[in-house]
């Protein structure tokens, strides 16, 4: 039993030995005259008496951690160069942002652009008109009104084509915000390179100072057709818009509801000749309204009164003056014409006016033929007595004058006279034949 008692208590003497720690060697006493310096403290913590460094390491595997030499781990490596690429990441796409940005403004801007004009053209097929409800400012519902559209992918087209714009998408998305469709008109215009997105769009407006402008003559005489011909071959407007604007426009003018014309032909004899300025490009129904404005210009109160005192109408004088204006070789015969009409009227003879008989005819070239001279047509007054359906064409102030204040005469026929270039004047049939009979018209 001792003999366990001793083994007990050996076991556990050795189990303390091992739970203490090593004494640590007395630290070597300085000499008296030196000063100890902290330096020297951790020094004597480091290292022994003789020199070598102290461990505590008992083979364990936390002692072999604490005396492990400090690393930096691979997480704290990898950590500082995501961040590093991260941050080279976002100043490149600010960069990028940065110069897209400047290239964006530029081009809006119109900033460092060599200097040029361009030339572009808006047809009028691009836009679109529909008709939208009017509110006034309470939000209530006064009316209706018309807005025309423009293909803005279009235009930027256009103006990307003539080098005025850098950015297709950016100019579309400028419009989109500034409703510039809304603002653009049908139309030839001249742009500088140097105007910007929004200066662009306000000088594609109709009556702008960059609208390109032509100047187009309408000779009396003309008849609507003839006149739309001339408008489209100086690009002012298609034949094809004008007809159907004509047929289709409501124009706020009182004499148009005199007229007995049916679609586009309401509108023969009102389009005044004279010499206008019109835009290239424009509207088809603007150019008519030019044309009808001069007519409401140049048409007195005073002539109105003058063909009521004659018994007419101012449409039957309009008529009257556009044969005169057909037929009258000089200012000397207007009213001599006009008194033979007249006089024919009166007597309910045909007039037998050849200019007539041709209106409906706009591809036929030269005098009449037998097929149409027989042919039973308003226009044809060999066979139909009174005036025709509506003037034949536009006639000028001179044969509107005429038809109100003719000569008083006894003439009912006329004929040229071939070699002299005037007409001829008789109060009966058999001189009138006998003098075509001696005439060469071929």
């Amino acid at each position: 039993m001792p003999d366990e008692l001793d083994k007990i208590n050996e076991i556990f003497r050795i189990h303390d030995e091992r739970a203490k720690p090593a004494e640590r060697p007395a630290p070597k006493k300085t000499d008296e005259g030196k000063k100890r310096t902290p330096l020297k403290a951790v020094d004597e913590l480091l290292i022994d008496a003789s020199g070598k460094e102290t461990r505590n390491y008992t083979g364990d595997a936390a002692s072999e951690r604490d005396y492990r030499p400090v690393r930096q781990s691979h997480e704290y490596r990898s950590g500082c160069l995501g961040g590093l690429m991260y941050f080279t990441f976002i100043v490149c796409v600010s960069i990028v942002l940065a110069c897209l940005a400047w290239m964006a403004a530029s081009d809006m801007l119109a900033l460092n652009k060599e200097t040029f004009n361009a030339v572009v053209t808006l047809p009028s097929s691009i836009f679109q008109s529909e008709t939208v409800d009017k509110f006034d400012e309470n939000g209530n519902k006064v009316g209706t009104k018309r807005i025309t559209h423009a293909d803005m992918d279009y235009v930027a087209d256009v103006l990307k084509d003539a080098g005025l714009i850098e950015y297709k998408w950016l100019f579309t998305l400028f419009c989109k915000i500034s409703t510039a469709d809304e603002k653009v008109s049908p139309g030839e215009y001249e742009l500088r390179s140097t105007y910007d997105y929004r200066a662009l769009i306000q000088h594609m407006r109709a009556g702008s100072s960059s609208t390109v402008t032509v100047t187009v003559t309408i000779p009396e005489g003309f008849k609507m057709h003839q006149i739309f011909m001339r408008l489209e071959e100086n690009g002012v407007c298609s034949f094809n818009d004008l007809m159907e604007d004509a047929g289709n426009t409501e124009f706020n003018y009182e004499f148009l509801s005199e007229s007995e014309g049916e679609g586009a032909y309401r509108l023969e004899g009102f389009l005044f000749p004279d010499t206008y300025e019109f835009y290239v490009g424009m509207q088809g129904s603007s150019a008519i309204n030019k044309l009808l404005e001069n007519y409401h210009r140049r048409v007195t109160e005073e002539m109105y009164a003058r063909a009521g005192e004659i018994g007419l109408s101012m449409y039957d004088v309009l008529k009257v003056a556009s044969l005169i204006e057909k037929e009258a070789g000089s200012d000397d015969e207007r009213t001599l014409i006009a008194s033979v009409i007249y006089n024919r009227l009166n007597a309910g003879i045909v007039l037998g006016i050849d200019a007539s008989v041709l209106y409906p005819y706009d591809e036929h070239d030269g005098a009449p033929t037998a097929e149409m001279l027989e042919k039973d047509d308003p226009y044809n007054t060999r066979v139909r007595s009174g005036l025709p359906p509506t003037p034949i064409c536009s006639p000028g102030l001179a044969s509107i004058y005429a038809a109100l204040y003719p000569e008083s005469t006894n003439y009912y026929y006329y004929a040229l006279d071939a070699d002299a270039g005037v007409h001829r004047f008789f109060t009966n049939d058999t001189e009138f034949n006998n003098f075509v009979a001696s005439q060469n018209y071929s």
